[in-house]
């Protein structure tokens, strides 16, 4: 391929760093979309550094049984964080499901 940098050496590689970019673009092109339609302007790079420091946590709890119960919870947005989600028609969850087998918790 013509396209591929110098220090990929397959096919397949080169395929999914396009594939990668591709969608990257895409949800950047879609955040512009959801921006304008809520009145917010046209640059993602400003609603991305805003929403960057919400997180999420993982809340691990021992059991006497040796094993763990795991809890994965959102944290809570800032007052103009809760804003800009408002806008955008965003609703974060309190808490994510985690995989039990990939945990090795209890499921919840």
């Amino acid at each position: 391929m013509a396209l591929r940098p110098i220090w990929h050496q397959r096919a397949d590689r080169v395929q999914a760093d396009i594939l990668l970019c591709f969608l990257a673009y895409v949800l950047w092109k879609t955040l512009e979309q959801w921006q304008q339609r809520a009145g917010l302007g046209h640059s993602p790079r400003t609603v991305l550094e805003e929403l960057r420091t919400i997180q999420s946590t993982d809340v691990v709890l021992p059991t006497t049984d040796e094993r763990e119960v795991r809890l994965r919870c959102v944290v809570r947005p800032a007052w103009a964080q809760a804003m800009l989600l408002d806008r955008l028609g965003v609703e974060l969850p309190q808490r994510l499901r985690v995989s039990p087998t990939l945990a090795g918790a209890y499921p919840l």
